[in-house]
């Protein structure tokens, strides 16, 4: 025989406790403390994703393109003109690219392979999803990407105080080494850190970038790869690809602003199917 509580209990559903644990734990704390908050239940007791996250809505493809050249040409006018151009080919790679900011500030001169693909790609480590650990991936530098490695490496890279001809340094040092080491043979650099990544793209987009969207950090950049992409015809598979999700869900929460129209990409799909048949029959 099922007890009555349990019968109660098994039509209720399980969303609906919430709110009485609300209450009942914003009332524990007012009683305890004196104080009442929004919400009693703290961000990282919830479950992943389910957050009250805003839209990020990322510049569009002409004011990105404006920001970029922008910069670029203030370039030669920085105080540090390296770390200036470092900042600057970061920016650039991520919004290239699509990679994360820790995992751009950890590739090393040797993870990138000019050789491989088209115009080449570098190694990163990603993060990993599910906890499964972090797990290498090649990220993609297309033909832009390229030639702006390839006169960062040239041009810039060799004026950081380490070795640039050691495969173990850094693509993108840290300035700060102390006075003692300079000059010491086989020396490497640390890495760039993400704050300090994060802080350079901020001060670039105050000074630099035009329109509604008058702040840039690194993971809006990310978005705005994925949405730009997206809208010059990249297939959502690729833009999976291209970002190293493991689920396709994952990346079209990044297109939440993408200009799309899905009755006519379908309508497009059905005649491209139209077509493919009359000329196999």
């Amino acid at each position: 025989m099922v007890s009555n509580a349990r019968r109660h209990f098994s039509r209720w559903p399980i969303s609906a406790g919430i709110p009485l644990l609300r209450r009942r734990t914003a009332s524990s704390a007012h009683r305890r403390f004196g104080a009442v908050v929004e919400s009693p239940v703290d961000a990282f007791n919830r479950p992943v994703h389910r957050g009250d996250f805003g839209l990020r809505i990322p510049p569009s493809g002409r004011a990105t393109k404006e920001f970029f050249a922008a910069w670029r040409e203030a370039l030669p006018r920085a105080r540090k003109y390296p770390v200036a151009v470092r900042n600057y080919v970061m920016s650039k790679l991520t919004y290239i690219s699509g990679v994360r900011a820790a995992e751009l500030c950890q590739v090393q001169l040797g993870d990138v392979h000019w050789e491989n693909g088209q115009w080449g790609r570098f190694l990163v480590h990603d993060k990993g999803a599910g906890g499964s650990g972090p797990r290498d991936r090649e990220a993609f530098l297309f033909e832009e990407g390229r030639a702006l490695l390839w006169w960062y490496v040239e041009e810039v890279r060799g004026e950081f105080p380490d070795d640039p001809c050691d495969p173990r340094a850094p693509l993108f040092p840290s300035e700060r080494l102390a006075r003692s080491l300079t000059g010491m043979e086989g020396l490497l650099a640390p890495p760039v850190v993400p704050d300090t990544f994060r802080r350079a793209l901020k001060m670039a987009s105050h000074e630099h970038l035009r329109g509604p969207v008058s702040e840039l950090f690194p993971h809006l950049l990310r978005h705005a790869c994925a949405t730009h992409n997206y809208e010059a015809g990249m297939p959502l598979w690729d833009v999976q690809v291209l970002l190293g999700h493991v689920w396709a869900s994952t990346t079209v929460g990044y297109l939440a602003t993408a200009k799309g129209d899905p009755e006519r990409a379908s309508l497009e799909s059905s005649r491209r199917a139209v077509r493919r048949l009359s000329t196999e029959a």
